[in-house]
């Protein structure tokens, strides 16, 4: 599918990956909403490419079935839905002041996977009902696991859980929305430039691209949107997560 003239969804698109997504796909000629629970980004972002912004907690039902129902309303129905909204708090297990606090693995859980499965399924269930394209194709659903998600770290023990979920979400929706012409992938990020890594010290950042094996430099969230729209526009590609990570493999710590 080419996205050309389709509108898109872009979770957590105000920032980072999702803000480079949406952008690359408004150059591609789609109509794209921008759905992030932080409405003034969102707009921003959404301000520099023409699309529109959309205030949403991917993790309630009731919020992002009404965002999506908003987003039909403006600029038609869905057929390409990129989940990029996620969050990614530290917290060792068992730490100095005793055991993690439970709520603190519940809200990654619900926002990273719970909230990527929601938004799957309700643009999934609209999708279902469109006209297929000439190839038999009514949408695409593209959602963001992590390296993590395979050699999590110390401290990521609800965020890799959270990734790894997103990541065994793939193959199985995949083969359920087959019969409706839904293709559903997923990428894999490494460590890239987003607003959660170039916050930190600088030397920071240069040791965690020196980890690299190549190239030794952080990726860059237009590499992501790059293989975003590759996955719109190659109908073979169905049911995998794709590693985007320069071939690293996380250390423990």
């Amino acid at each position: 599918m080419h996205p050309k003239g389709h509108a898109a969804l872009v979770t957590g698109g105000g920032s980072g990956l999702g803000r480079a997504t949406a952008a690359k796909l408004a150059a591609a000629g789609a109509k794209v909403a921008i759905l992030d629970i932080n409405f003034d980004a969102a707009r921003e972002a959404a301000a520099k490419i023409g699309g529109i912004a959309i205030a949403c907690d991917v993790a309630d039902a009731g919020q992002t079935a009404a965002a999506i129902a908003q987003a039909r309303d403006i600029q038609g129905p869905a057929r390409i839905l990129i989940n990029c909204a996620g969050i990614g708090p530290a917290k060792r297990v068992v730490g100095r002041d005793g055991p993690q606090p439970l709520d603190d693995f519940i809200r990654v859980i619900n926002v990273n996977l719970v909230g990527t499965f929601n938004a799957m399924r309700l643009a999934a269930h609209a999708m279902s009902t469109l006209e297929p394209l000439e190839d038999g194709e009514r949408g695409v659903i593209i959602s963001t696991a992590s390296v993590a998600a395979y050699e999590g770290q110390i401290g990521q023990a609800a965020y890799a859980a959270s990734k790894g979920g997103v990541a065994a979400l793939m193959l199985p929706v995949a083969r359920e929305l087959a019969q409706f012409g839904i293709r559903v992938c997923g990428i894999a990020p490494g460590i890239f430039g987003t607003p959660m890594v170039t916050g930190m010290p600088e030397e920071v950042q240069q040791s965690l691209a020196a980890a690299i094996p190549f190239p030794k430099v952080l990726g860059r969230p237009e590499q992501y949107a790059d293989l975003a729209l590759h996955i719109i526009e190659n109908r073979y590609l169905n049911g995998e997560v794709i590693r985007l990570d320069g071939a690293i493999r996380m250390a423990p710590r």
